[in-house]
């Protein structure tokens, strides 16, 4: 069976709650390692990017994410490697798990079957599974959830209650007004290109958020992170600009927040429609909770847009096409 984007975000906690369920301890801790490495493509791959950047000032030890074919340099017996892929399948990620075998990396996944449930299986490692019919971009409730634990163990914290009380927050009907306020505010350029303007803390959501946006809705996403982004492609900003910005601000930084009063003036007094979404701090209730509130944005707005957010046909076509390259 394969379930429908709006059934999943309709019962998104389930897969919380599933990880929970099957969540067995590794055993590992951070003072066995030189470093972790995060491999994963696409929406197996966002979730250790969001759950990197939710330790980012917890970490005792540097954590990486990659998405590509190979590992780091530096990855070696010294290093923890954790691979996620959906369905198993994922040729970039066979290929990072090759690599880390041969240089003697201690190896997690997480996968719900394919050749990569099977190689871990009889290679012995662990192996976080993952329940079957998602569309992989709509399955992050399982990668994440996942990713949080196995790397809350390894830095010895404990974030299971904390996982646990998100069942409260998943209102659908009250999550869908808000996400369809937002794109009501872009009701009348929809076809524009989104950016996505972050600072450290929503960098990956914001990715996540870009591509949601693009896989779903077919349209161009972008992210811009501050303060890096006001060096550079503030320089662009002249005009009216065939653009829509949402501002995900953590509100974690005060110079940041300043940054982010003066590109909404700056756009704004150009004609630009500039979004702020609300966020309320950094913690793993509000980060779930503004993953799920972009989610059905991206929906709604594939919904609006008449585009067919279950078919991917470019991306079927690369797959194919890499068969016989």
């Amino acid at each position: 069976m394969v379930i429908n984007h709006e059934y999943a975000l309709g019962n998104f906690y389930a897969q919380i709650q599933y990880a929970l369920d099957h969540y067995k301890s590794h055993g590992l801790k951070a003072n066995q390692f030189n470093n972790v490495v995060i491999g994963g493509l696409g929406g197996s791959g966002i979730g250790g990017r969001i759950a990197k950047s939710y330790f980012f000032n917890k970490a005792s030890i540097p954590v990486e994410v990659y998405s590509d074919y190979v590992l780091p340099q530096y990855a070696n017996n010294k290093t923890l490697v954790v691979l996620g892929s959906y369905s198993g399948l994922t040729e970039e990620t066979l290929a990072m798990y090759t690599e880390a075998k041969a240089r003697g990396c201690q190896i997690i996944c997480i996968s719900s079957g394919g050749t990569l449930s099977e190689w871990a299986q009889a290679d012995g490692l662990v192996l976080y599974p993952i329940a079957t019919g998602y569309q992989p971009r709509m399955a992050l409730g399982f990668s994440l959830t996942y990713n949080l634990l196995l790397l809350a163990e390894l830095f010895g914290l404990s974030i299971q209650n904390e996982l646990s009380a998100l069942k409260g927050i998943y209102e659908v009907e009250a999550t869908q007004t808000k996400a369809q306020t937002a794109l009501d505010f872009f009701k009348h350029a929809l076809n524009h290109k989104f950016v996505l303007v972050t600072d450290i803390n929503t960098e990956a959501i914001g990715t996540r958020f870009a591509q949601q946006i693009q896989e779903n809705a077919k349209v161009e996403a972008f992210v811009n992170c501050l303060p890096e982004a006001n060096h550079n492609v503030f320089e662009t900003y002249y005009g009216l600009l065939p653009s829509n910005f949402i501002f995900l601000n953590s509100q974690d930084n005060d110079r940041n927040n300043g940054r982010f009063a003066y590109l909404k003036q700056l756009l704004e007094k150009q004609g630009n429609l500039v979004y702020e979404w609300p966020l309320h701090g950094t913690a793993i209730q509000d980060m779930y909770a503004i993953i799920y509130l972009t989610d059905w944005f991206s929906i709604l707005l594939s919904n609006q847009l008449g585009a067919d957010n279950m078919s991917v046909p470019n991306i079927s076509g690369l797959k194919t096409f890499l068969t016989t390259f």
